[in-house]
């Protein structure tokens, strides 16, 4: 009996094997043909060894420069090689680090000497011409020659000087939002002041009693409007001073750290060769060391200079000054007023009805003329700015008295008495014992002062500005010096394993 083959037997050799389930025969392969895809699919296949190893996906170009520094650093030369590039970075970083940070100081140093405090003494001067102007115009008044020829050329040289200040101070703000609107303002009402006190000027020629009320009005303009943008003009420059000291005073604390961890590592590295090779100096480690060490000291020791220079310029000279400007125009307005206080005759009183306006403006200013004063003389720290000092203190308390014996004669009715003792006689027949002569003898002895004080402020400016003025450039070449001594001081030790 015969019996039709088994399928899932093992095909005969030579005979084509049939497609399971279908009767077919399956097509052989030829030889070396590729494998079919249901081969190549096969859980049991092996991979062909031919194919590349690339890096696994997701890894980036960083992954792979690690996988390099990680084969690098299985062997003695490979350590070497990061270690120095490490430390060329590192003295570099350091030197570059440091010429920027040190280069930033120095330029506020530099503004501070050159920008700041010429501007902040220029806004003073404004507010002082400003104020000597509407002295100046208030004394010509009363005197009673018409116009006296050298109260309104002081008049007119002031109202130039404050002109000449603004359109100076407008072309070096920088920008800035609060100057440029004060000096706005200023320019805008200056010449409504001037034209105020042309006007009176005009009345008070033709006997007019409406000069004195525009005098009034002008000095209303004055003090409402011109002094407080000149004062708001002043505090913003002296803001910008003080913020341009504070940033040549701060301590470069990057450069510094930066220059530690270099010194480190540097220490770290010879530590390690001398363990390796049992040398005691690599010539070039110990070059790189000691420039890092070079830059570290000078930064520390030129900054430390620097910082005296600046506090010294603040203590004795920036404070001294702003206190001696204060002294000044109060003095300014503590004359203006009193001259206000005969102009007007009691017309002007204060908001409770009770008290002379111009009167008691007098006295405050008095008060903080001979406050400022004190101070003025406490920060004063050699007998060259102890000296005007102690003559303005004097002469201001001469001015008080002889204030008080005009008003005493103004009171009892005598005004030619208490005119003459406010402006002086109007010939050469006697001394000149008026308020005005010891108004202008407080001015002079604040004049010099501020002279003093200014050169202190200058000199140790630029001093402590000097003292950082090489550093970036030093610290730069000494940086790339000391890279290239950290390089070579590792290539000697690589040539040893050639």
């Amino acid at each position: 009996m015969t019996h039709p083959p088994n399928a899932s037997a093992a095909s005969a050799p030579g005979t084509t094997p049939e497609r399971p389930g279908t009767g077919v025969p399956a097509q052989a392969s030829p030889p070396g043909a590729a494998p079919s895809a249901s081969a190549s699919a096969s859980p049991h296949a092996s991979p062909d060894p031919r194919a590349p190893v690339g890096v696994p996906g997701g890894r980036g170009a960083w992954e792979e420069v690690r996988v390099v520094l990680r084969r690098a650093a299985t062997t003695e030369p490979g350590r070497l090689q990061i270690l120095g590039a490490v430390l060329a970075l590192l003295v570099v970083a350091f030197g570059a680090v440091t010429a920027y940070e040190v280069s930033d100081r120095a330029s506020s140093a530099d503004d501070v000497v050159s920008r700041s405090q010429p501007l902040s003494a220029d806004a003073a001067a404004i507010y002082r011409s400003l104020a000597d102007a509407d002295t100046a115009a208030a004394s010509a008044f009363l005197s009673k020659e018409r116009d006296p020829a050298d109260l309104l050329k002081r008049y007119r040289d002031d109202i130039s000087t404050a002109s000449r200040l603004l359109v100076k101070a407008a072309a070096s703000t920088d920008g800035s939002a609060d100057s440029a609107r004060e000096i706005t303002t200023l320019n805008e009402q200056l010449p409504r002041y001037t034209g105020l006190i042309e006007r009176a000027r005009a009345a008070n020629r033709q006997g007019l009693p409406l000069g004195g009320a525009y005098l009034r009005y002008a000095n209303q303009q004055m003090t409402t409007q011109l002094l407080p943008a000149a004062e708001r003009l002043y505090e913003a420059e002296t803001a910008r001073l003080a913020q341009d000291d504070e940033d040549a005073r701060a301590w470069p604390f990057l450069s510094l750290a930066v220059g530690i961890v270099a010194l480190a590592a540097l220490v770290l590295a010879q530590r390690r060769s001398y363990a390796r090779t049992n040398r005691v100096f690599n010539q070039g480690l110990l070059a790189a060391t000691a420039a890092s060490v070079v830059v570290l000291l000078w930064l520390a020791a030129a900054h430390t200079v620097a910082r005296s220079g600046l506090n010294d310029a603040r203590a004795h000279g920036q404070s001294s000054l702003q206190v001696l400007n204060t002294a000044r125009i109060s003095s300014l307005k503590a004359r203006a007023n009193e001259n206000l206080t005969l102009v007007a005759r009691g017309a002007v009183l204060t908001d409770d009805g009770k008290n002379d306006k111009y009167e008691t403006d007098y006295t405050g200013s008095m008060r903080a003329l001979t406050d400022s004063l004190a101070e003025a003389k406490e920060l004063a720290d050699d007998d060259a700015g102890r000296a005007p000092l102690t003559d303005a203190t004097d002469r201001t308390a001469e001015w008080q008295t002889r204030h008080e014996a005009a008003r005493d004669k103004d009171n009892a009715g005598d005004y030619e008495g208490a005119r003459t003792g406010v402006v002086g006689p109007d010939d050469d027949s006697g001394p000149d014992t008026s308020t005005g002569m010891s108004f202008d003898q407080v001015d002079a002895a604040l004049k010099k002062a501020l002279d003093h004080e200014q050169r202190e402020f200058t000199q140790a400016a630029e001093g402590g500005r000097g003292a950082l003025t090489a550093l970036p450039l030093g610290a730069a070449g000494l940086a790339v010096l000391g890279a290239v001594g950290a390089i070579t001081g590792i290539n000697r030790r690589l040539s040893e394993y050639r």
